[in-house]
C-alpha cells in the first residue's frame, strides 16, 4: 500500500486539527471510524487545547499507537509497557527528525531554530506510523 501522508494533508487543508488529520488517516487500521477518531482527537490540536505543547500531528500517532497495541483489557490491563515503549519510539523519532515535539517550538515561537509547519510535522507523524506501527502494510 502507498503511503497516505497525501490523504492526512488533504484532512488537515479541510479543517482537521493535526492530530484528527494524522489519527482519522489511519483509524481503518486500528478498526475505529473516522468519526471516532475525528471526536476522540478533537482537544489534541494546537498543542493539546491550544496550549502549543506536545504536537497534535505526534499525539494522533501516539493515540493509534495506543489502540494498536492496547489489549482493552480491563480486568487485567497488560500491554501498558508495549504500548509506551511504542509511544517512546515515536516522540524519540519524530524528535530526531524535527528538533521537537513541542507545538510551540516547531511553530518557531520559542528557541531560535526555523519553524516546522504543520504539514511537515504531520508528513513525519505519517511516516513514522506507516514505519512503526503498520511496517508490513506500506512500501518501503
Amino acid at each position: 500500500m502507498e503511503s497516505r501522508a497525501v490523504l492526512a494533508a488533504e484532512r488537515h487543508k479541510k479543517g482537521y486539527n493535526c492530530a484528527q488529520a494524522v489519527a482519522c488517516t489511519y483509524c481503518d487500521l486500528v478498526d475505529v471510524s473516522e468519526e471516532e477518531a475525528f471526536r476522540s482527537t478533537e482537544a489534541f490540536g494546537l498543542g493539546m487545547g491550544g496550549m502549543l505543547g506536545t504536537c497534535g500531528a505526534l499525539s494522533g500517532a501516539v493515540y493509534l499507537a495506543s489502540l494498536a497495541t492496547s489489549d482493552g483489557n480491563l480486568e487485567n490491563p497488560s500491554t501498558k509497557k508495549a504500548s509506551y515503549a511504542l509511544s517512546r519510539e515515536l516522540l524519540n523519532r519524530f524528535e530526531e527528525k524535527n528538533g521537537s515535539v513541542t507545538c510551540r517550538v516547531l511553530k518557531g515561537l520559542e528557541g531560535d531554530r526555523a519553524a516546522v509547519p504543520c504539514p511537515a510535522s504531520i508528513s513525519t507523524a505519517c511516516e513514522l506510523v506507516e514505519k512503526t506501527l503498520f511496517p508490513d502494510t506500506f512500501l518501503k
